[in-house]
């Protein structure tokens, strides 16, 4: 048996595993009933012209942008700019955690040892 997909949110942040944009980030714009989100990035892949995925194709990342996801439930539409902010936001943050985490173990271990 197969387990069910995640559904992620609109304006969440998604790691994009399948075809020709694979290993970038991008945002959930829209999502299909079925197994289908639009995403777009606000740079390859603009707000005007989202990329129709399917779930199998991506892989959800814990971060959903509160702006972006209160700016298309408003008006339905988000600037390329914030798009672009919510990306790198994600970025920033992912790329300092696990650095913090690994200096965490690192004490740890030597306050074991010592």
């Amino acid at each position: 048996m197969t387990k069910p997909m995640e559904m992620p949110k609109p304006g969440q942040v998604v790691l994009v595993t399948r075809g020709k944009h694979a290993g970038t980030y991008a945002v959930v714009i829209k999502i299909e009933p079925d197994r289908f989100v639009w995403i777009a990035d606000g740079d390859k892949r603009r707000f005007d012209k989202p990329k129709k995925k399917n779930l199998r194709h991506i892989r959800p990342m814990p971060y959903v942008d509160e702006k972006v996801a209160r700016q298309l439930q408003e008006t339905g539409r988000v600037s390329n700019a914030m798009l672009r902010f919510a990306i790198r936001t994600f970025i920033s943050y992912h790329e300092s955690k696990p650095n913090e985490e690994n200096a965490e173990s690192q004490e740890k271990g030597e306050d074991s040892s010592g």
